[in-house]
């Protein structure tokens, strides 16, 4: 039998904690304490008036919605305003981006065109009302003087801001309203129709969602009167329902002349792998029911042709990946569990957008499966400033469950890139999810298939899609089972299909190594053996899923890949070895790393909206120090420039910080390595502001070195960390095909 060098486990023994002392010279402010005050009493007074103006009605316990937008610089967590809103007495209740130009930078800096932050704070209009008579008096050592200087500009809110996208202009429609309020403040749904219902408007208000701080609310609502609608200062947004994505693929679906589909006779590969898909259906007794079960929902009409054509092709595409009709059809990994959560086709009921969402949180939460897949969704393109529900409750469930989920980007990749409509589409900006987009070809040179949605994603969360794999184009289409009940085949296209076929390299993955890989690991390992093009990452993220399994779990002789599984606790650091031969290496090195954790989420604050952040600095050689008494040393870049094509105002210097997935590959002469390492700081925050949490955060990392003037590299790094790092070896005897 051939030699096989197969992945190292236990990587996180090769890990310690370190003491890091920060440290640098104080701040800078741009504005005095005396500048900010004379140009933020006239922001105050205008916005303590307008919001008076407002109908007590709309003002549900004479409270109001004040916006303070913070200068650029002070942004970072440690320089949140909480003395200052304390003082004046309002509570922050949410946040968005905001590109602006401040008036002043530090350092008699230029200013520029730059994103900060829009905090949205709730309190009584009598509060703010002292506020603009009392400012103009305040005195430098006032305790909450000193955060003044921190806010650019004070407004209130513009009800005409709220509204996102377009409305018709007049009629009747299904909108959705987002509210500032958590589960806690039920009653503002009933305080909001009570508004409407003194304002004469006539509302039928609908289902409701809430997540986190937010409020997602059904209405029907005559659009003539949305400028009175949008007054109520409890509402952050409004627009048009969206519809569930239409399920057409790409590809017209054609039957494939073939001779009697043989379906395998053997049981999946692994019986201990669980999978759920949630999409349009499987007939029973349809021979993928031989590996598929069929879950069909209460209260729920007969499935259409059209819902269970998608759901057959999106099963066969997570059993066997794109067929070849030339070759029989290789063995699945894993029994699937597919749960038809759409009733009416999509397009015939917009309310369908929130059952069907219900119907898979309510399984999300009574079960745990490894995996899940989503090629639905709504049809929406994600926004900078807003996060929806679907992303918001899906974000939240995969927090805290110990799963995998694939998220397909959607096929609006050839809308107006102007408007943004050809953008990733909800919920594929879900942080906690793998977004997965559609390339045109499964060999080599492939490029982003023209429809399949492009990023960026939201920061954090910029690299979306994360991945690409093959998902069909007219002259190249995707093979799948057909939906009829003899055995054939058909063809079709669409990031649906691309994204299961992703998802069947997980499977294999973890049907192949067990539970000795958790979903961080495995998906960190989808991501670090991906392929790269020369398309930029707002194409195909960070690549095309490797082709084989082999490519995922081996190594060559000249490689050593290594699989971290630790936690680490807050606002500490950890330094990780780098496994390299001793002694000096001649000529390049590889080294390839790839971190992923799962973070908690505050959708009311898109800009702030992962809680944990893992800022990774490389130290490439353990004898090099630049300055006396300095007690680590040298750092050199890594993961940040990896985003370096991107401009300032996506990163937000340093937002890289708080993405909760970082690849990266850097060549370095082998001279200049000494016991390289990654040293790993665990941020944490809460609503944009300092937060110690009680538990440690749980991260993957995976590192690959490759010397190719060491062709016993495997070989040397396996004998000197004998008795740290461990081969992980197959729990299957049985052959893996992909």
């Amino acid at each position: 039998m051939a030699k096989q060098n197969f992945l190292l486990g236990k990587g996180e023994r090769l890990t310690t904690d370190i003491v890091v002392k920060s440290g640098g010279r104080p701040k800078e402010a741009p504005y005095t304490f005396q500048e900010a005050r004379k140009r933020l009493t006239p922001m105050v007074v205008d916005a303590s008036s307008k919001i008076n103006e407002l109908p007590k009605e709309a003002c549900p316990g004479n409270e109001a919605v004040i916006s303070l937008t913070l200068n650029p610089e002070y942004i970072a967590k440690s320089y949140f305003p909480i003395n200052l809103l304390r003082d004046v007495g309002i509570v922050v209740i949410g946040s968005r981006p905001k590109k602006i130009r401040p008036e002043k930078r530090s350092r008699g800096r230029e200013a520029v065109e730059t994103i900060t932050t829009e905090l949205f704070a709730r309190g009584l209009r009598s509060s703010i009302h002292d506020w603009s008579q009392t400012l103009p008096n305040w005195r430098a050592d006032r305790p909450s003087a000193a955060a003044l200087i921190s806010i650019e500009e004070v407004a209130a809110p513009a009800p005409q801001n709220k509204i996102k996208g377009q409305l018709p202009e007049e009629g009747r429609f299904t909108l959705e309203a987002v509210l500032h309020a958590s589960e806690l403040e039920h009653s503002l749904i009933r305080v909001f129709a009570d508004y409407l219902n003194k304002q004469e408007i006539d509302v039928r208000i609908g289902r409701s969602f809430f997540a986190k701080g937010l409020c997602f609310l059904e209405i029907d609502a005559p659009v003539e009167r949305v400028s009175e609608i949008v007054a109520f200062t409890g509402i952050r947004a409004l627009r048009q329902m969206p519809e569930l994505r239409v399920l057409r693929p790409t590809v017209r679906s054609v039957a494939i002349p073939t001779p009697m589909l043989e379906i395998p006779e053997e049981p999946p590969i692994s019986p201990d792998v669980s999978v759920a898909i949630f999409d349009g259906g499987v007939p029973k007794n349809h021979p993928l029911t031989k590996w598929v079960t069929p879950h069909e929902l209460p209260n729920m009409s007969a499935a259409t042709d059209e819902l269970l054509s998608h759901g057959v092709g999106v099963s066969s595409a997570a059993l066997f990946g794109h067929i070849d009709p030339k070759n029989p059809l290789p063995r699945p990994y894993a029994f699937i569990d597919h749960y038809r959560v759409l009733d009416n086709a999509p397009g015939q009921d917009v309310l369908e957008l929130y059952e069907a969402l219900n119907r898979i949180d309510d399984i999300m939460s009574s079960q745990e499966y490894d995996f899940i897949n989503l090629s639905l969704g709504p049809h929406l393109p994600i926004e900078d400033d807003e996060v929806h529900a679907w992303t918001a409750v899906l974000d939240d469930r995969l927090s805290r469950v110990s799963t995998l989920a694939m998220v397909a980007v959607g096929n609006g990749g050839e809308g107006n890139t102007i408007l943004g409509f050809d953008r990733v589409q909800v919920p594929s900006d879900c942080v906690n999810a793998v977004a997965v987009g559609a390339c045109d070809t499964p060999e080599d040179y492939w490029r982003r298939a023209s429809y399949s949605s492009k990023g960026p994603g939201r920061s954090p969360g910029l690299v979306k899609p994360d991945l690409v794999d093959f998902g069909g184009v007219l002259n190249r289409p995707f093979v799948v089972v057909a939906p009829d009940m003899q055995p054939a085949l058909t063809v079709t296209g669409g990031t649906s299909f691309a994204t299961p076929s992703a998802m069947r390299l997980g499977m294999g993955v973890r049907a192949y190594f067990g539970r000795s890989l958790n979903h961080l690991a495995i998906r960190a390992l989808l991501v670090h053996t991906c392929e790269e093009n020369d398309e930029d990452y707002t194409e195909v993220g960070w690549g095309r899923v490797a082709r084989t399994l082999d490519d995922v779990i081996q190594c060559d002789d000249d490689t050593v890949r290594v699989v971290y599984q630790g936690e680490i606790s807050p606002a500490k650091y950890i330094r990780a070895l780098i496994p390299i031969p001793i002694g000096p290496i001649q000529g390049n090195v590889l080294i390839a790393a790839t971190i992923c954790y799962k973070s908690q989420t505050d959708p009311h604050h898109p800009g702030n909206y992962t809680r944990a952040g893992l800022e990774v600095t490389f130290r490439p050689h353990d004898g090099k120090f630049s300055r006396d008494k300095q007690t680590h040393p040298d750092t050199d870049s890594f993961f940040s420039s990896k985003l370096a094509g991107t401009t300032e105002n996506e990163l937000r210097r340093g937002a890289w910080k708080w993405e909760n997935c970082l690849h990266a590959t850097r060549r370095k002469r082998g001279s200049s390595l000494r016991n390289p390492c990654f040293d790993i700081h665990y941020n944490a925050r809460l609503e944009g502001r300092n937060f110690g949490p009680p538990e440690n955060l749980n991260y993957a990392m995976v590192i690959t070195v490759q010397a190719k003037s060491v062709v016993n590299l495997y070989d040397q790094v396996v004998r000197h960390y004998a008795t740290q790092l461990e081969p992980l070896r197959p729990v299957l005897e049985a052959p893996i095909q992909i």
